[in-house]
């Protein structure tokens, strides 16, 4: 017998759809030059500190008395403390090493944790959403029957649209556990300081589990925007908060991240994951693990913030072309996505096939993260500034 609630999934998975289309589109035009603004893969290279730190952390590999194999499954001791002295204490944010999980990237503990819930909670999420969220609560049997609306019958959406300036409000029905990514992958839009201390306040009350994903905090340019949920008032007690340093400082190749699990959670989370680490994990490499450190030397700050302001500087320009052009645009304020209203009433596949045949231009169809996407499309800012500068003028020339 398998697991038939792999059989309850659409097709594949959102990006692999996408590879798939533009695969055969250049099949059947090999002379186009497609440029990418669709999957939010980085494309500057690594900081010099991180690569330098590569280096050594490989010869040490090479020698004997330095080589390592098995590392510890929560992470090494130097990578935890840099964590929690710079991500968190000097926010003034009292979290412990012992509170910190290293792992391979977010994409792998938003769907993984979900392992630990009962097969009976009812989840909720923001729509639109990282499909990741969604897609592995239907592996884990808790999403119920996908229905033609698409949305599943046992998943509470709260929808984020233009008409609510993208704030979704609080549930109106029961849920246990509530699924919160800011700034928001695929709308680029955040919550202020104020308006996430409301959903903490709900989450305390209501004795529910947030699932923070702060994947995208190093882009946060506005003061009034928290980096981590735990910098609101009793957030400890009901939110576990992922971190990934694919966007942060181009590891999407390198793979290294983390979460966090307060030991004041209602629930003894912080030793079921160690446990569930401990049993399917061993740990992420001492290679990535050295190279994440050094993302927390002066240099490496200094050298990361440089390439964040590369791709926000993507970003307006992008607000800025489009903006003129005559399209609706959100976030590229503090996020690296852009969420762009379709013209012309077509659907986001439609303007997704549109933009790749007439302009060869990939974007991401908004309704490949929920119903509430439809009509949009997602744009990344990762891209190299020549190549999103000639993909702006070409989407500009199409006189949408």
């Amino acid at each position: 017998m398998i697991n038939d609630n792999y059989s309850k999934l659409p097709g594949a998975y959102l990006f692999s759809d996408i590879a798939r289309k533009v695969q055969s589109f250049k099949a059947s035009d090999p002379g186009a030059e497609v440029i990418s603004l669709g999957i939010g893969d980085v494309t500057q290279p690594l900081a010099p500190a991180v690569v330098e730190a590569l280096h050594r952390a490989a010869d040490e590999m090479a020698i004997a008395a330095t080589f390592r194999g098995y590392g510890p499954e929560r992470g090494y001791d130097f990578l935890r403390e840099a964590i929690v002295r710079h991500d968190f204490h000097e926010r003034g944010i009292d979290i412990q090493p012992d509170e910190i999980f290293v792992s391979d990237g977010a994409k792998s503990d938003t769907g993984n944790f979900q392992e630990l819930l009962s097969k009976d909670v009812r989840i909720a999420v923001t729509d639109p959403v990282y499909p990741v969220y969604v897609d592995s609560n239907v592996m884990g049997g808790r999403a119920g029957t996908l229905g033609a609306d698409g949305r599943w019958s046992n998943v509470h959406y709260l929808p984020c649209t233009a008409e609510n300036d993208f704030v979704p409000d609080l549930p109106n029905e029961h849920v246990d556990v509530i699924y919160l990514c800011y700034p928001n992958n695929p709308t680029g839009t955040t919550l202020t300081r104020d308006q996430l201390q409301r959903w903490v306040d709900y989450a305390l009350d209501k004795n529910i589990l947030l699932f923070y994903d702060a994947a995208y905090e190093a882009y946060i340019q506005s003061e009034d925007v928290p980096h981590s949920i735990y910098e609101l008032q009793g957030a400890k007690c009901c939110a576990v908060e992922f971190h990934s340093y694919s966007k942060t400082a181009g590891f999407t190749g390198i793979r290294c991240g983390y979460t966090v699990v307060p030991k004041e959670l209602r629930l003894p989370l912080n030793p079921m994951w160690n446990r569930r680490q401990t049993t399917k994990f061993n740990g992420t490499s001492y290679l990535s693990q050295r190279a994440a450190e050094a993302i927390y030397s002066l240099e490496g700050k200094e050298q990361i913030q440089a390439t964040i302001h590369y791709y926000m500087e993507n970003a307006r320009l992008m607000r800025e072309a489009l903006t003129s052009t005559g399209f609706q645009v959100y976030g590229g304020i503090n996020a690296p996505y852009l969420w762009v209203r379709t013209p012309d009433r077509m659907t986001s596949w439609e303007f997704f096939d549109h933009l790749l045949k007439k302009a060869h231009v990939v974007s991401t169809p908004g309704s490949g993260f929920g119903p509430s996407g439809e009509g949009y499309i997602r744009l990344t800012a990762f891209g190299d500034r020549t190549q999103t500068t000639e993909a702006l003028s070409r989407i500009k020339s199409l006189n949408l």
